[in-house]
């Protein structure tokens, strides 16, 4: 029953991770935006919920991996928001100090990022109020 509820809300659980950790990734690439050489960094959403939902293969052969030489050793491999794969952001504007950081596409994007957390937090508050309700009918 317990696992019933977590496969079912499982998937906004994992897009809220990840919407929260491209916040904070975001966040990271203004709070850079005078640090001279600084490269902004951002990761595909999509993708990226693709390979945390299951729907696709962790990334390809450039993706390092850990030999395991020994049985009782450790994967390596973490799992969600550890393995994202950060990004160079496509450099919009040339800066004197090496600086790819535009504000007005980190604004755009932060804003855009908050929205659709806000719209994954109504959709998961929609289906808990749904659970409940079933819940609740139940017992009488």
């Amino acid at each position: 029953m317990i696992g019933d509820i977590k496969s079912y809300l499982g998937v906004y659980n994992d897009a809220m991770s990840l919407r929260a950790h491209r916040q904070q990734v975001l966040a990271s690439n203004i709070a850079n935006a005078d640090t001279p050489h600084y490269k902004a960094r951002d990761f595909d959403f999509r993708e990226t919920f693709a390979v945390a939902t299951g729907r696709h293969e962790s990334p390809g052969p450039d993706a390092v991996r850990l030999s395991r030489t020994h049985a009782r050793h450790l994967d390596g491999h973490q799992g969600g928001i550890a393995d994202v794969p950060l990004l160079y952001r496509t450099e919009t504007q040339s800066a004197v100090d090496g600086n790819t950081v535009d504000m007005d596409v980190e604004r755009a994007e932060i804003t855009d990022n908050a929205l659709q957390y806000q719209i994954v937090s109504q959709f998961l508050s929609d289906k808990i109020r749904g659970l409940r309700s079933a819940i609740s009918s139940n017992q009488g």
